[in-house]
């Protein structure tokens, strides 16, 4: 795919997020309790630090970072199931998508080759546009583009971004040129200098912010988030910048985790809550790195040092290094679960924790507390496959490949003019005969969402020869919409929020299905348990959005739309049903719609 570039001094762009999601485990035999392993690793507490003190001062040792997604739908046979259903997702990529990765680079003379390089590594969490923002003699410049990283970047724009100082972003959004405009990072002009921003989550106050900041004369060039944190920090009026920042977040309801760079700053913010995982690390010659996974520290080889704790601000300059104050009094951590289910690449340390490690106990727990007879254990890759290597070794069951997952599928396709019945799945899903045949196939997930995709993957492993089908999925069902930054559709499509487990398998087609039970995924969470957010499975959040029209279905939010924030009103979803949230909408939203 031919990328588009943007190459200016001063630039702007977006960020997003869209929806995740009762019932009970599974569809089986009664559950056969057993002990779990616990997680040797613990987080540190954020309550370690006090409230606005700096914690420490590090001198650095300077010298002077897959899931590809189908964008377009599919024509399907309309004798399928899941025809009626309404999708925000092509039929083939039916997962909540994690919406984008970040990056931030001080103290190397090739910041922006190593940024382009950690993108790399964090390109699985965002396919569809990326950008990097670096500062050279204080000015700030910038590149950005629709298309893979490989696809933006190229030897002569990292040519264009001298400096020892960058920020980087990847993200998903819909194809097209208007995208553009809304790829970040941002950067902005402001009278005190300019300061480029890449975010990384949702905030859900964000109507009511933008139309205050529009009531006292603001202009907004996307339809993004992130915008909208650029203005609180032009207007705030507190000294130096690094309160600016903090100023502006302390007026922000939901999940960000960010990097901001200045003529002479890096600087990483993350929400109180600490929703979107960002953790620091440094390199050999003293340059400090942060990024939203390890992956992406492994790969321009810095060592992992830390989080970046929930409520936390890191500023990084030249004359005092490293400096930490704690942004505001925070609460419990809540933490996304899915990071760990299936977001991050497996072999990332994500809020403390190995993500191997705990995709493969989730696969153990499936075995013991949902076993069934069967002859081999296969994964719906990638995701799935670690948690299957988990069942397999616990039931003692050989795991084989019985899909083969094709890397190489494109954005668009033209499909003969005879329908091919399930063409999306099958363009990206193989299923070996050899395997399968004749066999009782235990096939493991990371989970299900509107059930589409799963029931045309029991069709292919069923069309292959297999007796038996039986679908583990390696987390609980999904009953509620995300508003922390996560694309998932909203809670009228999630499967789980209208079937009990037992309809789904029907609908599905399999022989038995079961989900990780949330009690024992919280079980072996441990004491870290309460330190994550479980909204998609309990339809509890702890950050209610307080308006009525909280985040967007699909992507009309990436579509790059300008205009009066209401004439794309109609890509907006209602918050959650238990609460009321029409008599506890901010008045200035109110106003702005007299």
């Amino acid at each position: 795919m031919a990328s588009t570039a943007n190459l200016s001094s001063l630039s702007s762009s977006s960020t997003l997020s869209k929806p995740i999601s009762k019932n009970s485990s599974f569809s089986l035999n009664p559950p056969q309790k057993a002990p779990f392993s616990l997680f040797q690793k613990t987080l540190p507490k954020p309550s370690a630090f006090p409230h606005k003190t700096v914690l420490h001062t590090q001198k650095p040792q300077f010298s002077t970072s897959s899931k590809n997604p189908i964008s377009d739908f599919f024509s399907t046979n309309k004798s399928d199931p899941e025809d009626g259903f309404v999708s925000s997702f092509s039929d083939d990529d039916d997962k909540p998508r994690e919406e984008c990765g970040v990056v931030g680079i001080f103290g190397d003379p090739e910041a922006s080759r190593l940024c382009y390089l950690a993108l790399h590594a964090l390109q699985h969490r965002g396919q569809e546009g990326a950008g990097i923002v670096a500062v050279n003699n204080n000015v700030l410049q910038s590149v950005t583009g629709v298309g893979l990283v490989s696809e933006v970047f190229n030897e002569s724009k990292l040519d264009q971004l001298p400096g020892e100082m960058a920020i980087g972003h990847v993200r998903y959004s819909t194809a097209g040129s208007s995208m553009l405009k809304n790829v970040q990072p941002f950067v902005a002009g402001y009278r005190f200098g300019s300061v480029g921003v890449a975010h990384n989550g949702n905030l859900v106050n964000y109507r009511a912010l933008r139309a205050m900041l529009e009531d006292n004369g603001s202009i907004f060039n996307t339809s993004s988030d992130t915008e909208v944190v650029l203005h609180l920090i032009a207007i705030s009026k507190a000294r130096p910048f690094f309160l600016r920042i903090v100023d502006a977040c302390e007026k922000l309801e939901g999940a960000y985790s960010m990097v901001f760079a200045t003529e002479d700053k890096l600087v990483a913010v993350r929400d109180p809550y600490g929703f979107r995982p960002l953790v620091m690390g440094r390199r050999s010659n003293g340059a400090v790195v942060f990024a939203s996974e390890t992956c992406a520290l492994d790969l321009i080889e810095a060592t992992y040092e830390r989080e970046v704790y929930p409520g936390e601000v890191l500023v990084v300059d030249k004359k005092d290094g490293v400096q930490s104050l704690c942004l505001m009094p925070h609460p419990e951590p809540k933490q996304c679960i899915f990071e760990h289910i299936y977001f991050a690449l497996p072999n990332s340390v994500i809020f403390g924790k190995s993500v191997y490690e705990s995709r493969h106990i989730f696969g153990e727990i499936l075995a013991t507390e949902a076993p069934v007879d069967c002859d081999v254990v296969i994964a719906v890759p990638d995701s799935g496959v670690v948690a299957a290597l988990g069942y397999a070794a616990k039931a003692g069951v050989a795991f084989q490949q019985g899909l083969i997952r094709s890397h190489y599928v494109g954005r668009t396709f033209i499909e003969p003019s005879q329908k091919i019945r399930d063409f999306g799945v099958k363009l990206k899903l193989s299923p070996v005969r050899g395997v399968l045949e004749g066999k009782r196939v235990v096939v493991v997930d990371d989970s299900i969402v509107r059930g589409t995709t799963s029931s045309k993957i029991v069709r292919l492993i069923k069309e292959a020869g297999a007796k038996e089908v039986h679908m583990r999925i390696a987390s609980p069902p999904i009953i509620g919409s995300c508003y922390y930054g996560v694309d998932t559709p909203s809670s009228e499509e999630l499967i789980s929020n209208r079937m009990s487990v037992e309809e789904i398998r029907e609908f599905i087609g399999c022989d038995s299905l079961a989900f990780l039970p949330f009690d024992s995924l919280k079980k072996m969470l441990g004491s870290d348990s309460p330190n994550f957010c479980y909204a998609c499975f309990s339809g509890k959040y702890p950050v209610m959005p307080r308006e009525v029209k909280v985040k967007r279905v699909g992507d009309f939010l990436d579509d790059g739309l300008n205009g009066p924030i209401d004439s794309i009103d109609g890509g907006w979803v209602k918050g959650p049903r238990n609460f009321n949230i029409e008599k506890e909408i901010d008045p200035l939203y109110q106003q702005s719609k007299i």
